[in-house]
């Protein structure tokens, strides 16, 4: 059934991108919609966490995110 669903789902054409404030080039990446909303119930357990934390960190870690098309 969940891969029924996963088909059915229309492909994020943008992404949700939290670059590292210490780290150049390096930064996390969420699928998401042109305003940046990102649906948690399609991202993996681990996915999720990071999403969360790299929000709770913002300005600290990770700078504030961009939505930026996917490639």
């Amino acid at each position: 059934m969940d891969a029924v669903l996963e088909m059915q789902r229309p492909a994020a054409c943008f992404q949700l991108r939290f670059q590292s404030l210490f780290h150049p080039g390096r930064g996390l990446c969420f699928p998401c919609d042109e305003q940046g909303h990102v649906d948690l119930d399609a991202l993996s357990d681990r996915a999720r966490e990071n999403y969360l934390y790299a929000r709770a960190v913002i300005g600290r870690e990770y700078a504030v995110p961009a939505v930026v098309p996917a490639m």
